[in-house]
């Protein structure tokens, strides 16, 4: 995937993570609250590659 792509996939997968957090939360279910913290963690990870990618692309570029 791409630096755009990554950046994208790993926002959305933040937002929705930390809404199943809260959804979790208010409903007293914690499986979904947990599931949400690690979509929440899956976006963070999605979005640092991303940063990475743009940051080693920008480094070549520079060469």
């Amino acid at each position: 995937m791409g630096e755009f792509t990554d950046k994208v996939k790993g926002a959305v997968n933040e937002t929705v993570g930390k809404a199943k957090q809260a959804i979790g939360r208010e409903s007293n279910d914690p499986d979904l609250a947990a599931e949400g913290a690690g979509q929440e963690a899956k976006g963070n990870v999605q979005t640092t590659v991303g940063k990475a990618k743009g940051a080693v692309k920008n480094a070549v570029d520079k060469l």
